[in-house]
């Protein structure tokens, strides 16, 4: 191995020990359906943050171009790899705390999410790899473009479900009943 392979590894180390922690906390590995869906669009639904992607896979894509752009602001001394693998390391934290009896609850009492029980292993995963993807597309774009994408993403799960990254950091931090009465009236 390589010392410049070395992040990349240390990445995807990353991602398997997320899924062993998930695991161990008693996350199921996939949809207790029984199958695995490619994109699943119901939110209010069992399936819901259970399969390889969904409404909320556009946000964690957001994810790596916030990433992206606050390690370029802070961290340009450190090699791409190693930012990822910070990127990598914040979202893991994520994925295992939203998915803690706590995070769960807040979710239910604070948002839309009332038959939110967490997301299967296989989500999550996938959710980091989502993050993953949108760091390279913020390290390959212009930022005008990375922009627009983030703006677009925004706009389109707002549309379509009422929700996005903007307004679940704010109803999970500080819910405001204006947008639990906007997010209920969809």
């Amino acid at each position: 191995m390589t010392r410049k392979a070395l992040p990349y590894w240390i990445t995807f180390g990353v991602i398997v020990a997320t899924a062993a922690i998930l695991l161990w906390m008693g996350r199921i590995p996939m949809c207790k359906c029984g199958y695995i869906k490619l994109l699943h669009l119901e939110t209010m639904s069992s399936e819901n943050s259970q399969h390889i992607a969904d409404w909320y896979t556009p946000s964690h894509l957001l994810h790596g171009f916030i990433f992206y752009a606050i390690l370029w602001a802070v961290a340009q001394r450190i090699t791409v790899g190693w930012r990822l693998v910070i990127a990598t390391l914040v979202e893991a934290a994520w994925e295992i705390a939203e998915n803690t009896d706590a995070v769960i609850n807040r979710y239910r009492e604070v948002t839309i999410a009332l038959d939110y029980y967490g997301d299967s292993v296989l989500n999550s995963v996938f959710d980091i790899l989502a993050m993953l993807l949108g760091f390279w597309l913020a390290l390959r774009l212009p930022v005008w473009a990375s922009v627009a994408i983030v703006i677009i993403a925004e706009v389109v799960v707002m549309y379509f479900i009422r929700d996005g990254l903007a307004l679940n950091v704010i109803m999970l931090l500080y819910p405001l009943d204006i947008i639990r009465e906007w997010q209920a009236a969809g």
